[in-house]
């Protein structure tokens, strides 16, 4: 789990790449909870908080562009 501090390092271009990833990581946990395969729940919540980061962070950049 990275934080946002890392993330700020990163580009736009790259922040949206990560953001597809995790994306798809919660797609494919939501699947294993769906299915009883999930080992632990909470992953959910991280990978949301993550993604939640990941789009602060670019909301962040395009904002210092536009001033």
């Amino acid at each position: 789990m990275k934080k946002a501090s890392e993330f700020r390092t990163l580009t736009v271009d790259e922040l949206k790449q990560e953001e597809i990833n995790l994306r798809k990581e919660l797609f494919n946990l939501n699947f294993q909870k769906v299915t009883g395969e999930m080992e632990n729940p909470m992953m959910i919540k991280q990978v949301r908080r993550e993604i939640s980061r990941v789009l602060t962070v670019i909301n962040e950049k395009l904002r210092e562009v536009n001033n």
